[in-house]
């Protein structure tokens, strides 16, 4: 799994050919290889650490050439472990790689007291737990998680599954290496959804664009209750406003300057889009004006075609709702303009059901999550309190953090 850019290979000049040094580095790494019928725990240790003061003052090959020795044991003393994990990319790399009896604890040390050479040499490790691969992930670094999402056989966290979703914003490259991943959640791809590179956004939309059925046939009776008393009950009411097949505002269309929903698409398609007709579609269509204002504002166009499809409208009413946000149909040549087509494809990719999951989890996670103390936290940039949000929280404040400035 090593990288030749990042791990240059040893280069030394000449040293003395001492025999007797060479032998006695043979012969204690022998030692340190026995197996526990032929030398206990501490006769290892202390032959481990007398190897430790000899490699200190060994020149590079020697190093390595007892580090590979050393490298398939499936029990190493620790200060041997601790000295080796620390030297050059090459040397340490042979353990990294190879050597099954290192520990969590060793591997998270290894990450805090290196380099980036040596973390991505322990991403392509098989077998990381979480408690390792968050460890990587905190350090930011492309190649690092790129590699770490690379190596199927590493286990990641949620935790570190939502950091690298709030990473992709930076580096796009990373979203298609995250989509692969089975830990990945719809919460994840939901809002890395706002930043993903055109194919990313369609498999996400492929993959996780989900149907609601299931839930709809076992809260079935629940709606009478809640119609029963009143729709008192907030948390309830949201659950069940994500839930239901309705999309559209009923109680809007009887407040609206427009007919419907679509009239007010076509009169924004033949004089434009301005901050008054957009905060009314966005009523009509069942969300809020901010989640409305992401969607139109989208620089790809696809959330448009899941405007559309989730709340019924036409191709006719897709094509008028992008000429409201002035996006181009055809190229200078008469073809059909790529993002055009893009978003016409999305547009009947998708089925109505799914198209509604994605567009009430955005104004979900855009709109409902939304509080005074987490307005303040997106603007001032405040991602160290994360854990204190809850999932969809979460989701705003990497969804909408690019709005504020950050």
């Amino acid at each position: 799994m090593s990288d030749p850019a990042l791990v240059a290979p040893i280069e030394e000049a000449p040293q003395p050919a001492f025999r007797a040094r060479h032998a006695l580095l043979k012969r204690l790494a022998d030692v340190v290889s026995l197996p526990g019928s032929r030398v206990n725990a501490f006769e290892r240790a202390v032959t481990g650490d007398l190897l430790v003061e000899m490699l200190r003052l060994a020149a590079p090959r020697e190093r390595q050439r007892v580090a590979q020795r050393l490298a398939p044991l499936a029990e190493l003393p620790n200060s041997l472990a601790r000295m080796l994990l620390r030297d050059e990319p090459p040397i340490a790399g042979l353990l990294l790689e190879q050597c099954a009896s290192l520990s969590d604890a060793d591997l998270v040390a290894c990450a805090q007291d290196t380099g980036p050479e040596h973390r991505f040499l322990m991403a392509g490790r098989r077998g990381l737990t979480e408690v390792v691969t968050e460890t990587l992930i905190s350090f930011n670094e492309q190649g690092v998680i790129e590699c770490l999402l690379k190596n199927t056989t590493a286990r990641l966290s949620q935790s570190g599954v939502e950091h690298i979703v709030a990473l992709s914003r930076q580096m796009p490259v990373l979203c298609g290496h995250l989509l692969r991943r089975p830990e990945l959640r719809p919460s994840g791809a939901y809002v890395m959804f706002w930043w993903a590179p055109a194919e990313d956004r369609k498999t996400i939309l492929q993959r996780f664009a989900v149907s609601r059925e299931v839930m709809q046939e076992v809260v079935e009776d629940v709606f009478a209750m809640a119609a029963e008393e009143g729709w008192q009950d907030p948390v309830s009411r949201k659950a069940l406003q994500f839930i239901e097949r309705r999309q559209r505002n009923r109680a809007a269309i009887e407040k609206s300057p427009y007919e419907s929903l679509e009239h007010a698409v076509t009169i924004a398609g033949r004089d434009g889009l301005n901050r008054q007709v957009a905060a009314e579609i966005a009523y009509l269509a069942g969300i809020k004006p901010l989640t409305g204002a992401k969607i139109m504002g989208d620089v790809g166009g696809e959330p448009l075609a899941i405007l559309c499809k989730a709340t019924g409208m036409s191709r006719v009413d897709l094509q008028n709702l992008w000429r409201s946000v002035r996006r181009p149909e055809t190229t200078a040549d008469g073809l059909v303009h790529p993002d055009w087509d893009r978003v016409q494809v999305t547009y009947e990719m998708l089925a109505v059901d799914r198209a509604q999951t994605v567009l009430r989890y955005w104004n979900w996670s855009l709109s409902s999550a939304l509080s005074p103390e987490l307005l303040k936290a997106i603007r001032e940039g405040d991602d160290v309190a994360l854990d204190e949000y809850s999932t969809p929280e979460r989701a705003a404040m990497m969804a909408l953090a690019e709005n504020f400035g950050r």
